[in-house]
């Protein structure tokens, strides 16, 4: 893979900004254009099994999302993307892409998991209730899907990041 000068970006829009398990630099926030965060990807092995899937987040085409881009350590880039690869790309639904994310400083090309909508565990635009059902039986090896849910939205508030629509899903899983 051909790596951009320097230090590298990475961006995170779900569990990345709270568990980036990597070694970075700086985390700062970031802009990336042209894809936004969705629940749009069945998990059948953190958040769920293949009997039982769960749903988590990808970076879907259109609008635009706000979430960190974590700045790694140019001599740690090929370790860091070759662990990022073990734990993102194992059912191969994203599609790792170097994007720009605009940064308090400037245009930063960052590497982001967007998603694949020609993968089979692609869910594109679910009903409330279809996404709720996922959200509420998916349970694996990286624990329940709605505290992984419940995680990301704290951090978001946390980090002052507002998401309407996954903050409502969120609340309707509670409430159910």
């Amino acid at each position: 893979m051909l790596l951009p000068d320097g230090d590298i970006w990475i961006f995170g829009y779900g569990s990345l900004m709270w568990r980036p398990g990597f070694p970075h630099l700086d985390f700062q926030p970031a802009l990336l254009r042209g894809y936004h965060r969705s629940l749009c990807i069945y998990s059948v092995e953190y958040r769920g099994t293949f009997e039982c899937p769960g749903l988590v987040l990808g970076l879907d085409l259109g609008g635009s999302c706000k979430g960190r881009a974590l700045r790694v350590e140019r001599s740690q880039a090929e370790g860091v993307l070759e662990y990022l690869h073990e734990r993102e790309m194992k059912h191969r639904v994203y599609r790792p892409k170097w994007l720009p994310v605009k940064i308090p400083a400037g245009t930063v090309q960052a590497y982001c998991f967007t998603v694949d909508r020609n993968h089979k565990r692609y869910t594109g635009a679910l009903a409330d209730e279809a996404a709720l059902k996922l959200i509420h039986q998916g349970h694996g090896k990286g624990g329940a899907c709605l505290d992984y849910l419940q995680s990301t939205v704290r951090h978001l508030d946390k980090l002052g990041i507002p998401d309407g629509p996954l903050h409502r899903i969120v609340r309707l899983a509670e409430d159910t």
